[in-house]
């Protein structure tokens, strides 16, 4: 609240940050109250982290370190093993005096060429990007409800359903290298053919004949979102 008030003066304000440090978190039915930090998951959170650590930025980039950062997950970029831990060691000592501790496991240091590292969703590697396999499993949980073999809906329905999920994630992740999307895009429409031989009274997962009796033009034509062609007119935009 000190760090908020060097720039917030207005008494509403500072009383509806302060309300929501201060409120219970419910969690598995029973209701938690805070005792220190923001409330995991609050909507407010994320901004309050930026407030907070924005000293840490400082003390950053004063010692000559450029890194990025999202409210509590932060990137230090540096040109040796041995730089890197001295930054290291100045964060660690920074964060200290805000009361706070690096992540035991998560907090490493990485070569940017050989190991690379993730952040935020995607994993970079040899001036490369993609997407985390645990983004690309939350991506295909999400899609499977809507397209089991008996989920009793039409195609057109289903389509309707799972191209927001589709088109959010392509808008967060367009950024990755091109491999990425043919994959996404297949899996999609083996489900859909799946979905299709059930209609037609046909055990097992689309496969063989299936593409040429749907082909990948069948999908297009009734509107599915496709990453791969979504990514070409994103490179052709630029």
């Amino acid at each position: 609240m000190g760090d908020v008030r060097e720039d917030v003066a207005d008494g509403r304000v500072l009383a509806l940050v302060e309300a929501f440090l201060k409120d219970g978190v419910m969690e598995d039915g029973e209701l938690r109250e805070p005792e220190s930090g923001t409330p995991q998951g609050g909507v407010i959170s994320p901004l309050l982290a930026n407030i907070y650590l924005h000293p840490v930025d400082v003390v950053l980039h004063q010692a000559g370190y450029e890194s990025v950062r999202y409210a509590d997950d932060i990137v230090v970029l540096c040109r040796s093993r041995e730089e890197a831990e001295r930054a290291l060691d100045l964060l660690r000592a920074t964060m200290a005096t805000r009361k706070l501790m690096l992540h035991p496991t998560k907090t490493r240091i990485a070569n940017a060429q050989n190991e690379g590292s993730d952040f935020l969703g995607y994993h970079s590697q040899d001036g490369r990007r993609w997407p985390r396999k645990k983004s690309v499993k939350k991506l295909r949980d999400a899609i499977r409800p809507h397209t089991r073999r008996a989920n009793g809906h039409s195609l057109a329905v289903i389509i309707t359903r799972i191209n927001p999920i589709l088109r959010g994630w392509f808008t967060y992740f367009k950024h990755c290298h091109r491999t990425t999307f043919p994959g996404i895009d297949g899996w999609v429409r083996m489900r859909l053919r799946s979905v299709l031989r059930k209609c037609g009274h046909r055990r097992g997962r689309g496969r063989g004949f299936d593409h040429q009796r749907w082909p990948n033009a069948f999908f297009m034509a009734r509107g599915l979102f496709t990453m791969t062609q979504a990514h070409t007119v994103a490179l052709q935009s630029r």
